[in-house]
């Protein structure tokens, strides 16, 4: 029999119907709260790397650069500027050193920085693909919900033998609740997945920035002289 209001409704519904409906509830609770982590994560990072940022396009100095970048924890930009320095294992001093040979080899520079920015981008993915996961399989848990009802309706009226509307419409509309609720977890989940992607394309973005400058700020690497050639 069909009964209003929300508690109604829900009471109505059929075992499987009410199990869908709390794996949907559930899904829905945690791509929520992955949403909300999330955005406080890249505003964060955003606003580290602004300032980050502006000390590396004001200074050229690789010691105060790095200085900053050491004090900046939550900037990818900074972890990939202090990773690479920090990595070659030379200070500025011997960084800025103008001897014949330069000590500094930019292909490990750009690998180095590759494999930092690649951790980076990692660690702001995490979580991400719990949301893809809930956008692509939430509206298709709702739909087995909306057919398992459907077909209780229709067993319920072959047992009462009429399939007037008065019969049929409670049935129909109680079942497609669960259509509902997958679209409602998947909607948001889509929408925020395919937004924090483009947060992390931009980072990557600005991670680039970091190597191009930091190789701009360092010597190159002296390619050996052949032997025989007279300079």
């Amino acid at each position: 029999m069909f009964q209003a209001g929300p508690m109604g409704l829900l009471g109505s519904l059929g075992v499987v119907s009410k199990v869908v409906l709390l794996l949907l509830f559930c899904f829905s609770v945690v791509s929520w709260a992955i949403i909300l982590y999330k955005w406080a994560v890249f505003r964060a990072a955003d606003a580290e790397d602004a300032r980050f940022m502006a000390v590396l396009s004001k200074s050229k100095d690789i010691d105060e650069v790095s200085r900053h970048a050491h004090r900046t924890a939550g900037s990818p930009c900074a972890k990939i500027f202090h990773g690479v320095v920090g990595r070659v294992g030379r200070d500025s001093r011997q960084l800025h050193d103008g001897g014949e040979e330069p000590p500094f080899d930019r292909h490990v520079v750009e690998r180095t920085a590759s494999h930092i920015a690649q951790g980076q981008i990692a660690r702001l993915e995490a979580f991400l693909p719990f949301l893809a996961t809930t956008g692509n399989i939430a509206p298709f848990v709702g739909l087995l919900g909306t057919v398992m009802g459907i077909i209780d309706s229709f067993r319920e009226i072959g047992a009462q033998g009429t399939a007037s509307i008065a019969a049929v419409a409670p049935g129909v509309s109680e079942a497609l609740i669960a259509t509902a609720a997958g679209l409602f977890a998947a909607i948001p989940a889509v929408i925020a997945y395919n937004y924090f992607l483009t947060r992390i394309r931009r980072t990557a973005f600005r991670m680039d920035s970091v190597t191009v400058e930091l190789l701009a700020m360092l010597p190159a690497k002296a390619k050996p002289v052949p032997v025989g050639v007279k300079g």
